[in-house]
C-alpha cells in the first residue's frame, strides 16, 4: 500500500529536490569556469548551443509534464489500474520523438546557429557540441519521463542520486579533457560535449533500474495491446497546454539571445554568467513549487481542494521571503562572484548591474514557478500558457526589443523588460489563483474515483 504524499509536507518532498539542482547549478558553475580557463570563447559557444538543446528538449515535456499529473491525480485517487498504461505510452512516445529530435539536431544544427545570430567565431564549436550531446539526446527524453513518474510517487530522493552521478561524471570527464591525462589530444569542446552525452545515458540506466524495483506499476509491450488511445489522448489533451507555457518561455528567450548576439561578445557572456548566478535565487523556490506541485496533484486527485489552495498559499509566502532575501544577496557579492568566473571590467560592470533589475525579476518569477506549476498539476494547463504567449512576446521580446535595440540599453533594456513580464504574469496568475479558476479541473471522472474509493 502506497503512503498519502498529502500527509507529506513540502520540505520532506522538496529538499531533495533543492540538493538535486543546488548540483545541476554547481555542476554548470564547474563547467563553465573550467571552460573559461581554457578558452573563453567557448563559453559564449556552448551558452548558444544550449539555448538551442533546452528548447527542442521542450518537446519531451509534453508527454512527461501530462504523465505527472495524471500519475498524481490518479494515485490520489486511489485509481492505479491504468498507471501501468500511462507509463509504458509515455515512456515510447518520448523514445520516438527523442530520435526525431536527436536526427535534426544531427542534421540541421548550423541553420539553428544562423537563426541565432550566432558570431563565426564561436560556431564550430557550438556545432560540434550540438552534433554530439544533440545527437543522443534520445536518452533524455527517457529520463524526463522517468523523473516525473518518480516525483509524483513521491520518490524525490532519487533526483539526487541521479544528480550526483551526472556531476561525479562531469567534473572528472571535464578535468580530464581539458587539464588532466587527456589534455593531450586536444578534445577541447568535444570532449567535453562526450563527457556530457555519457552521464545522460548513464542517467537513462539507472531510471530504468530504479523504476522495475522501486515503483508500483510497470511498462511493456503487453499494456499497449490494443492501444490505449484514451491514454494518449489524456497525454496530449494536458501535456500540449502544459508544455505550450515553458516552449512559449523558451522561445521568447531565443528570440531575445539572438538580439543579446547582436550586442558582442561582452554581452553574450555577461548574459551566460548573469544567468548561472541567477540560478542559485531560484533554486529553493523552484524546489518549493514542484513539491508543492506534487501535493497538489494529490489533492486534487482526492477532491480536496481546499487543502491544495492553502498549501499553495503557504510555499508562495515562504518561497517569495527566500527569492527576494537571495537576490539581493546576489547583487551585493555580484562583483566577486563574477570575479571567480571572468576578469573583463566590462562585463563585471555590466554584469553588476543587472543582478540589480534581477532583484525585481524574481519576485515575479517566484510568485509564477509555484502558482503555474500547482495550476497546471491542478489540470489548469490552458491558461498559463495563453497568459505566456501575450505576456512574453508583448511585453518580454517586445520590450527587449524597443530597450535593448531601438533606445540603445542593450543587455540592460532586455533585463528590465523580463522583469516587466514576470511581474504582470505574477500578478496575474495570483488573481487567477485567489478567484478559483482552477478548481473543478481533475482528470479523473468523479463516478470513476467514488468507485474506486468505494471498493477501497
Amino acid at each position: 500500500m502506497s503512503q498519502d504524499i498529502r500527509k507529506k509536507n513540502v520540505l520532506s518532498l522538496s529538499w531533495p529536490i533543492f540538493v538535486s539542482s543546488l548540483m545541476a547549478i554547481l555542476l554548470g558553475y564547474v563547467d563553465t569556469a573550467m571552460l573559461s580557463g581554457y578558452n573563453e570563447n567557448a563559453v559564449g559557444s556552448i551558452g548558444n548551443a544550449n539555448t538551442i538543446l533546452s528548447f527542442l528538449t521542450l518537446t519531451f515535456t509534453i508527454v512527461s509534464s501530462a504523465t505527472g499529473i495524471l500519475t498524481a491525480q490518479y494515485l490520489g485517487a486511489k485509481l492505479k489500474d491504468k498507471l501501468s498504461q500511462v507509463y509504458t505510452v509515455s515512456i515510447l512516445f518520448n523514445l520516438m520523438l527523442g530520435i526525431i529530435v536527436s536526427v535534426i539536431l544531427y542534421i540541421f544544427q548550423q541553420p539553428l546557429l544562423d537563426f541565432l545570430n550566432v558570431p563565426k567565431e564561436i560556431q564550430a564549436d557550438a556545432s560540434t557540441y550540438i552534433r554530439i550531446v544533440g545527437g543522443l539526446i534520445f536518452a533524455h527524453s527517457i529520463f524526463s519521463t522517468f523523473d516525473q513518474i518518480f516525483r509524483n510517487n513521491g520518490k524525490t530522493k532519487i533526483g539526487m542520486v541521479l544528480a550526483l552521478l551526472m556531476n561525479i561524471i562531469n567534473i572528472v570527464g571535464d578535468y580530464s579533457v581539458l587539464y588532466g591525462p587527456l589534455k593531450g589530444f586536444n578534445f577541447g569542446v568535444a570532449g567535453v560535449a562526450g563527457v556530457t552525452a555519457i552521464s545522460r545515458i548513464a542517467m537513462m540506466i539507472v531510471c530504468i533500474f530504479y523504476f522495475a524495483f522501486k515503483i508500483e506499476g510497470s511498462f511493456g509491450i503487453k499494456y499497449i495491446k490494443p492501444f490505449p488511445t484514451d491514454i494518449l489522448k489524456s497525454l496530449l489533451k494536458l501535456g500540449i497546454p502544459t508544455a505550450g507555457e515553458n516552449i512559449c518561455y523558451n522561445l521568447s528567450q531565443i528570440t531575445i539571445v539572438s538580439i543579446v548576439n547582436t550586442f558582442g561578445v561582452v554581452a553574450i557572456n555577461t548574459r551566460v554568467f548573469c544567468n548561472m548566478l541567477f540560478g542559485f535565487t531560484y533554486l529553493c523556490p523552484l524546489a518549493m513549487a514542484i513539491g508543492t506541485s506534487i501535493i497538489v496533484g494529490h489533492s486534487v486527485g482526492a477532491n480536496d481542494y481546499d487543502f491544495a489552495y492553502s498549501k499553495v498559499n503557504k510555499s508562495l509566502r515562504y518561497a517569495l521571503i527566500i527569492s527576494i532575501s537571495v537576490a539581493l544577496l546576489s547583487f551585493i557579492l555580484s562583483d566577486y562572484t563574477l570575479g571567480i568566473l571572468t576578469q573583463n571590467q566590462q562585463i563585471l560592470k555590466l554584469g553588476h548591474t543587472i543582478m540589480f533589475i534581477g532583484i525585481f525579476l524574481e519576485f515575479g518569477r517566484t510568485t509564477n514557478i509555484v502558482i503555474i506549476n500547482s495550476m497546471k498539476a491542478s489540470g489548469d494547463v490552458k491558461f498559463p500558457t495563453i497568459l505566456g504567449m501575450c505576456s512574453m512576446w508583448g511585453i518580454s521580446v517586445l520590450g527587449a526589443f524597443v530597450l535593448g535595440k531601438v533606445l540603445g540599453l542593450g543587455l540592460i533594456g532586455i533585463w528590465i523588460a523580463m522583469a516587466a513580464d514576470e511581474i504582470f504574469r505574477g500578478v496575474a496568475v495570483a488573481i487567477r489563483w485567489k478567484r478559483g479558476s482552477w478548481r473543478g479541473r481533475r482528470v479523473v471522472e468523479d463516478n470513476e474515483s467514488s468507485q474506486e474509493l468505494a471498493e477501497a
